[in-house]
């Protein structure tokens, strides 16, 4: 038996968790609703977006890692990037959460 959480789940706690702190929370893209990939989109006012997403660590735990950062002079290729991700696995949810203390944040995902 699998102990993961469903993916639904996990994107309604997120969200929920960017709001008890103070942020917003959108998805941008509903994936598998059990066991789709989480992309998770942080951003402070609108600008310096990071990509953060669950890899599997030596230890057995599953953490958030940055994967991807804006590049504030080519905006659109970030969007761009969000979008081939999307198009090579439609399961995958991609979430939008801005947030001012990004740092506290992502230290607090469950993982």
């Amino acid at each position: 038996m699998d102990a993961r959480l469903p993916a639904h789940l996990e994107v309604g706690a997120l969200l929920r968790l960017a709001e008890s702190q103070g942020g917003s929370g959108m998805i941008l893209a509903k994936g598998e609703r059990d066991a789709g990939t989480i992309l998770l989109v942080t951003m402070r006012r609108g600008q310096d977006a990071t990509l953060f997403e669950r890899m599997p660590q030596l230890d057995g735990t599953r953490s958030f890692v940055c994967t991807k950062e804006q590049d504030s002079e080519k905006p659109q290729e970030f969007s761009e990037y969000l979008d081939r991700r999307h198009a090579q696995d439609p399961d995958t949810w991609i979430l939008e959460v801005d947030i001012d203390d990004v740092e506290r944040f992502v230290a607090d995902l469950p993982q």
